[in-house]
């Protein structure tokens, strides 16, 4: 016991000193497990948000099926998504219209032929020819920009604008 005495005496303030930066020390480290107790105690209540009581592997299973759920729900919206892009595909989408006239008795552009066609190129090309004696419809079908039938330059021409017209097209 004299010997413990003798050595605070003589080194009493050094030991105090240490005493008081392990104290410090020892401060800062808790510190510092409270800060990261505050995280993880965060991110445990982010992620149990919305589930009721249960232990850790029942709220897992939770998340877990929400997240099949939504895969499923993207699975469902993806294939209705690649329908919708066939069909607008088959829409028609591509119109070209010319107006002329074939006889030179009469008067105006009353005669017209109108390409419709779709996003593949398919479709058909109407024609009306107008006279005075009466009015005649003619349509031919469009199969890959091209017809089996004869077509006319009228007919040609609006095919090409109806493609020209696609061309430009910039969605917003």
């Amino acid at each position: 016991m004299d010997t413990l005495r003798a050595l605070f005496g003589s080194n009493g303030a050094v030991l105090w000193l240490g005493l008081l930066a392990l104290l410090v020390i020892a401060f800062i480290w808790i510190f510092q497990l409270q800060v990261s107790f505050s995280k993880m105690a965060r991110h445990y209540r982010s992620l149990t948000s919305g589930v009721e009581t249960g232990n850790l592997e029942q709220i897992l299973d939770t998340h877990l099926g929400h997240l099949y759920n939504t895969s499923s729900k993207v699975d469902e919206l993806l294939a209705s998504y690649h329908l919708l892009d066939e069909m607008q595909r088959r829409s028609i989408q591509r119109v070209g219209i010319v107006r002329f006239n074939p006889f030179n008795d009469t008067g105006g552009d009353q005669s017209f032929a109108i390409a419709l066609l779709n996003g593949l190129g398919d479709g058909l090309v109407i024609s009306s020819l107008y006279s005075r004696t009466g009015n005649r419809i003619y349509a031919k079908s469009i199969l890959q920009g091209r017809s089996k039938y004869p077509l006319t330059a009228e007919e040609e021409q609006a095919i090409i604008q109806a493609n020209t017209t696609a061309a430009n097209f910039t969605p917003e």
